[in-house]
């Protein structure tokens, strides 16, 4: 899998639906609010690259909305029909 560092944290790509990752603009869209996270999902809407956080279920800050576990809902209820997506976990050093 393809591994990514943006601001000295380091992911992993375990998921790149319809190819959607591109590092560049991960990097460039990427803030430190991501940085808790254990996830990012990046998705494409009329051509702009979204991110949403996302835990894993064991983590103290987790809640419906933002479990790793509920990812698929996610995307089917957020975001466009069959776009580009990826997903991004945090490699824990």
């Amino acid at each position: 899998m393809k591994k990514v560092k943006v601001e000295e944290i380091e992911f992993e790509i375990i998921k790149n639906e319809r190819d959607g990752f591109n590092e560049q603009e991960f990097i460039d869209r990427y803030t430190s609010y991501f940085n808790d996270f254990d996830y990012v999902v990046g998705d494409y809407a009329y051509g702009k690259l979204r991110l949403k956080g996302f835990y894993q279920d064991n983590n103290e800050k987790v809640s419906e909305i933002n479990n790793i576990k509920n990812v698929d809902k996610y995307i089917k209820e957020n975001c466009a029909f069959g776009c580009k997506y990826y997903i991004a976990k945090k490699i824990i050093l």
